[in-house]
């Protein structure tokens, strides 16, 4: 993204966050975050800590380093592309709207229910959508009654796929084809998440499409679906998702006839509304026999250049510099919240 960025019309700050939750000011190199698959990157702690604003009565940013503290300006707007916990749960949200900072993307609400697959469920099947039926198990509850939860699970059918509640980008996602597997599975899960969801296999093509939040007076906006061919992995993980690896392809368009690409786009502006979304999300499904069901909201999808948020966008005839303006433009508009 900051290789993408229209620097004619934006100054970036580069704010990195380290794993002990330290505000670094990062540099403003594009490759510096490249994505190796011998060497993930990652913020390190650079001696620099970044204050945010005091109070909603200014936006000023301070760095503090080995040179003293120096204002770096007053900020417009913060684009958090930040994946997983503490960055698209509504909890880097809260604080923005707490030192009365515009940001881009989902508010509070819309990002926890988002982050959370078991209330993401939960609000799309009450708004009519169909998902995928799951058992929501927390470690507690599943030591008091092994055998209930075991027959809840069994009741599902195999495969199933058993997830963390709320973690991002397939991380702690197993999917299990023995019940010899299961305790396996959750231990994966729980070590990311105190809560578990356990997910019947949906038969089905996977089908993304993209969803931008529209202007005042504009209509959200579906793209054209593109879609996940898997035929060397388990399931589109990871590694599949962010360092290229093999054993998948992403096709952008999918092929869908007219009556599937608006039915699509229907239910993933549906979805959009019904968790109370603003800005973007990318919305997944699978598409069976019996027609869409519906997989995730994804509230701040992933911006690498392989990815489908992008991806179906370019294929939309909105390139990625052009998005990113989109998404600066829409969330400036809409100020503080």
């Amino acid at each position: 993204m900051l290789g993408a960025i229209d620097r004619s019309r934006f100054e970036v700050i580069p704010v990195g966050i380290t794993r002990d939750g330290a505000y670094v000011l990062e540099s403003d190199d594009p490759n510096r975050f490249g994505l190796d698959p011998d060497q993930l990157p990652e913020v390190v702690d650079n001696g620099t800590r970044v204050r945010w604003p005091e109070s909603a009565s200014s936006r000023e940013l301070i760095v503090t380093d080995a040179a003293g503290e120096r204002s770096l300006g007053d900020v417009d707007i913060v684009f958090p592309i930040l994946h997983g916990r503490f960055g698209e749960d509504g909890t880097i949200q809260g604080m923005l709207e707490l030192v009365g900072l515009p940001y881009v993307g989902n508010g509070v609400l819309a990002s926890a229910i988002g982050m959370d697959k078991h209330f993401t469920k939960s609000v799309l099947e009450g708004a009519g959508i169909a998902v995928a039926p799951w058992v929501t198990v927390t470690r507690a509850v599943l030591d008091a009654d092994r055998e209930l939860w075991g027959r809840r699970a069994r009741a599902l059918g195999l495969p199933v796929f058993v997830k963390p509640a709320r973690a991002g980008s397939s991380v702690g996602v197993t999917k299990v084809s023995d019940w010899s597997e299961l305790d396996a599975a959750l231990d994966v899960a729980f070590a990311e998440d105190r809560t578990a969801l356990i997910e019947a296999a949906v038969v089905g093509r996977e089908i993304e499409c993209a969803v931008l939040e529209g202007r005042t007076s504009e209509a959200v906006r579906v793209s054209v679906a593109g879609e996940v061919v898997v035929t060397g992995r388990e399931f589109y993980d990871f590694e599949a998702k962010y360092l290229d690896a093999p054993g998948v392809e992403l096709i952008c368009p999918a092929e869908l006839g007219d009556g599937e690409l608006f039915e699509l786009q229907r239910i993933a502006r549906r979805a959009f509304e019904a968790i109370g979304a603003e800005g973007l999300a990318r919305v997944d499904v699978f598409l069976t026999g019996e027609g869409f069901v519906v997989n995730e909201v994804n509230t701040m999808p992933g911006f690498t250049p392989i990815s489908m948020f992008p991806t179906c966008w370019l294929n939309s005839g909105l390139s990625y510099p052009e998005l990113i303006t989109e998404l600066i433009e829409v969330g400036h508009a809409r100020g503080i919240r």
